[in-house]
């Protein structure tokens, strides 16, 4: 199985991005949306990312936003990958000239293929448990199956993810990355370093196995 990627999402701080990154995350995720309690402004944005080594991918996560709002965040913040979680169409994800990864809401397992086909122009597809109530990453977790290695598509796994199982889930789904938020945090948007450690220390663990 290839190194499997991990992104720890809901960063609200500069202290708590450099932990991930220190830790050894590969991507960080920035949560544009204002009901979410993981919100950051744009000027809270850039000091996060000024402070970012290289190496590190910068995702900005949007959920069935204004276009002018994408825009209004790109042309001061440098994000490398957008994340829709809402109900974005595939053409107005790809009209930033960004890559994208779209977010599917589930229940349990389903046939992707109809997803990977909708959505072509992704860079990927991110599974996560559906919730009617909750929109930029739900904290619970989902019936996991193993995913299509064929699919042609890079799959990140989400949703209910912690230090506790995402050996767990990766040994079963096989999944290309995991993203995780609440499941290594203090409090929402403030994280804890032990956790985010044997998070990743797990996540690997697992995918080398």
């Amino acid at each position: 199985m290839p190194v499997l990627r991990v992104k720890i999402c809901g960063i609200t701080s500069v202290a708590d991005a450099q932990l991930a990154a220190a830790a050894g995350a590969d991507a960080i995720g920035l949560v544009f949306y204002p009901p979410s309690p993981r919100n950051v402004t744009i000027a809270g944005a850039r000091e996060i990312l000024a402070a970012l080594p290289p190496f590190v991918t910068r995702v900005g996560l949007f959920v069935n936003p204004e276009a002018a709002w994408v825009e209004e965040v790109l042309a001061t913040c440098a994000l490398d990958l957008l994340q829709f979680h809402g109900d974005e169409e595939p053409g107005f994800c790809a009209r930033f000239q960004r890559p994208y990864i779209k977010v599917l809401r589930l229940t349990g397992e389903m046939d992707l293929r109809p997803w990977r086909d909708r959505y072509a122009t992704a860079q990927g597809l991110l599974l996560d448990k559906r919730d009617a109530q909750v929109f930029g990453g739900s904290g619970h977790s989902f019936a996991w199956w193993r995913l299509p290695q064929d699919l042609c598509m890079p799959l990140i796994l989400a949703g209910g993810l912690h230090p506790d199982n995402v050996a767990a889930a990766v040994n079963l789904a096989r999944p290309y990355a995991v993203d995780v938020s609440s499941g290594v945090e203090i409090s929402p948007g403030r994280k804890d370093r032990g956790k985010i450690e044997r998070f990743i220390a797990r996540a690997r663990g697992a995918g080398e196995a």
